[in-house]
Parts: structure tokens; C-alpha cells; sequence
């Protein structure tokens, strides 16, 4: 078998709309709105300049089903690119970006194969090997229907890869739709599984892969980390795979312990040394800023100003120094000093036996349909409750404690 190269992509939600950029300066909306068109812009570019053998794209080219004209036409002339560089392009659309949707048609260029809405096989040759990719477009936004089943099963040495928009039977994280089990997929007998629908990075299964891009622009504080596709190479029923960062920036989360800190530039100045370190390392971002290990001599500093103005203060010495580096939200966490009443509380519940623990939790433990989900309540189950009540505790007092 010839070595097969392709890049998988998923998830690229085209001229998708921002959530929560109102606490963001003005001049980097733009940037913003713009990144995931710079996000498919880095993909084009890396496939021009890698020559794939193919690109596969799994669903959610657009953020929705009535696609802007603006993004059909950016789309268009990235097809475009890869033509003139003789890379075929394999696309099945998903649930945001269905066949039912409306839309002003632009004719793809001929090197682009779009999935129909049931599932069919497309072949090709590659380095004098057959390449079967079995996928399928959503009809409409909602299918319920295990899609997988209409899959074929891989022929006997040649290759076959199947692209597959849906999510794992049972996953409570996001809206299932084509749901499948990975024992489903595995039985078929591909070589590689490209999916989309999910927008975090996971492979479910290394040999033979079963793997999620995830998107390739994060888009809200939901969606942090680096973000892009796969790079992926076949050989001898092995493959090898390169995750490829291609997000405009990413969504993080960075925190700044602050211990004896007395003045206002003192801190500040910290603070913006600590982002430029983090700026140097990741690059591009847009974080949530939480200042810890506030002790008493910063205490008085960080209460004498509201949060607000030192998120501005932040944004603006960001601005100055002419990063795209963007403090979203500031969280500012004061030492916890504990109620008497929540002291109590916890002391009573160590303090509390076997058998105290069995009163209090008697109708649940009777309960007759659940009950066979309980641990017993026994040590290991008490120190495990008192660990998560002191958690609950931390957490509540915490909300109340921060500006």
C-alpha cells in the first residue's frame, strides 16, 4: 500500500456570530468576526503549501442553514485555490449547514465532491490505490437515524475511510444526532473514521482511528484551546497523525497570583509582564484574567477600585502595546474566611457515624429503582461526602468573597 495523505477537517462555521464580545474594545470586533474566515484561510494556505493527496471536510462549513453570501463566496474561492493545485475536495454536509437549508448556489469547482443525503461511496486513485469514502449530507437539521448503519463494509486490501457528522450514543455534552457506538464503527472495518459535530479535539479510537478535529476557531469561553485539523497519513494499515493549529486566536484562561503587592502600578505592571509571557508562548487570545494569592497587604488595593476599572485599566495597557491580546472577564478571588455557620456545619457532618449517615440518606437508599446505584455507606463513601461538602462550601463562600 502507497502511502495516502489527506487533511481532516470538521466544524468550520463560516461568518458564525460571537457570544459576549460586547466586554471586548471596539477595534478588535472586526478581528473577531473575522476569524473564521481566517481560520479556513490557514487551512487553504497549509494545503497549498503541503499538497495532500485530498482534504476531507465533515459537515458545518456554515454556521447556519441560511448561509451568507459573503461566506458561499469565500468558500468558493478557497475550492478555487485547491483546484488550480490539482487537490480533490470531499464534503458532506452537517446539521447547521443541511441541504434543506436556503441559499444563494455557487457552482464548486470540479475538483470539490459533495455527499448526497443518503449514504454513497466516492472513489478515487491514489499513488495507484484505490480509495473508497463513504459519507452522507443531512437532509434537514435533525437526524435521529444511525446513519453508520447504511455504511458498507470495507472491501479487503483497499482502502477505505468513511466521513461521519454525529455524535456518541448517549453523549449528554451536545445535541445527538447520527448517533453511533464505537464498536458500530469498528466493525465496518475502515482504515480511518473523519468525524465532525463535535468542536473539541478527541480520538476515540487510535488503530484504526476514530477522531474528532474538533472546530477550527474557538468562538466563545465554551470552545478554549488550540484549535484546527488533522494532518493525517495512511500506510501499511498505520497511520500517523499531526494535529495542525489554524484558529485566528484561541479562548483561555490564564491566573496571576499577586502576593504582597502594595501598589497600584506595582501590581499592574505584574500583571502586564504575566500577559506578555503568555502572549509570547500562545500567541493570540482572548482570556478570562483571575488574580489569586491575594494576601492582606493587596487586599485594601484591589477594594479600593472596582473590577471594572481595573479591566479597563488592563485593556487599555493591552492596547498600547499593540497585541492582540484581550482580558475578557477579571476575576478577582479574596482570601475565604469561613461562617461560624458553615464551620458548624462541617463539623457536625464529621463528626456523624455510620448510622447517622444511613438515617439521613434512609429514603434514598429505598428508593427502589436508584438505590442500585448507590455505593455503600461505608468509610471510603463518608470521607468521599465530606470532601465534596468542603468543596461546595469553598465554592459558595468564593462567589461571595470575589469583587
Amino acid at each position: 500500500m502507497a502511502r495516502i495523505r489527506f487533511l481532516h477537517v470538521a466544524d468550520l462555521h463560516l461568518d458564525s456570530p460571537f457570544k459576549g464580545i460586547s466586554s471586548i474594545p471596539k477595534n478588535r470586533w472586526k478581528d473577531i468576526r473575522e476569524s473564521t474566515f481566517q481560520a479556513f484561510q490557514n487551512m487553504i494556505n497549509y494545503a497549498i503549501e503541503s499538497k495532500p493527496d485530498f482534504v476531507l471536510i465533515v459537515g458545518d462549513i456554515y454556521d447556519g442553514e441560511n448561509r451568507s453570501l459573503r461566506a458561499q463566496h469565500l468558500f468558493q474561492k478557497g475550492m478555487e485555490a485547491l483546484h488550480v493545485e490539482n487537490i480533490p475536495v470531499f464534503i458532506c454536509y452537517g446539521n447547521h449547514d443541511h441541504l434543506s437549508g436556503n441559499w444563494v448556489r455557487f457552482q464548486l469547482p470540479e475538483n470539490v465532491h459533495v455527499f448526497g443525503a443518503g449514504v454513497e461511496t466516492k472513489t478515487l486513485s491514489v499513488h495507484d490505490e484505490k480509495v473508497h469514502i463513504t459519507g452522507f449530507s443531512y437532509k434537514e437539521r435533525h437526524i435521529q437515524e444511525p446513519m453508520h448503519s447504511y455504511y458498507p463494509f470495507a472491501k479487503h486490501n483497499e482502502l477505505h475511510i468513511g466521513m461521519l457528522h454525529g455524535s456518541v450514543e448517549g453523549n449528554n455534552e451536545h445535541d445527538v444526532y447520527a448517533p453511533f457506538r464505537k464498536s458500530d464503527l469498528l466493525e465496518k472495518g475502515y482504515h480511518y473514521w473523519a468525524l465532525g459535530h463535535i468542536h473539541k479535539r478527541h480520538i476515540i479510537h487510535s488503530d484504526p482511528p476514530i477522531v474528532y478535529p474538533g472546530n477550527t476557531q474557538s468562538r466563545h469561553r465554551n470552545e478554549r484551546g488550540i484549535k484546527g485539523f488533522y494532518d493525517v497519513s495512511l500506510f501499511k494499515n498505520q497511520a500517523e497523525l499531526q494535529f495542525v493549529p489554524s484558529a485566528a486566536f484561541i479562548y483561555d484562561e490564564l491566573s496571576i497570583d499577586c502576593v504582597g503587592m502594595f501598589h497600584a502600578n506595582e501590581l499592574l505592571t505584574y500583571i502586564e509582564n504575566e500577559l506578555t509571557s503568555y502572549s509570547q508562548i500562545n500567541g493570540k487570545a482572548i482570556i478570562e484574567l483571575t488574580i489569586n494569592g491575594i494576601t492582606e497587604e493587596t487586599i485594601d488595593l484591589l477594594k479600593s477600585t472596582s473590577k471594572d476599572e481595573w479591566l479597563s485599566l488592563i485593556q487599555e495597557s493591552l492596547e498600547l502595546a499593540s497585541t492582540f491580546l484581550i482580558v475578557k472577564e477579571l476575576h478577582i478571588r479574596f482570601p475565604i474566611e469561613r461562617s461560624a455557620e458553615s464551620t458548624m456545619l462541617l463539623s457536625a457532618l464529621s463528626d456523624w457515624d455510620t448510622s447517622e449517615w444511613k438515617l439521613a440518606l434512609k429514603e434514598l437508599y429505598q428508593h427502589s429503582k436508584g438505590s442500585r446505584y448507590l455505593q455503600p455507606i461505608d468509610e471510603c463513601f463518608i470521607d468521599e461526602v465530606l470532601k465534596e461538602a468542603d468543596i461546595v462550601v469553598s465554592k459558595a463562600m468564593a462567589r461571595g468573597s470575589e469583587d
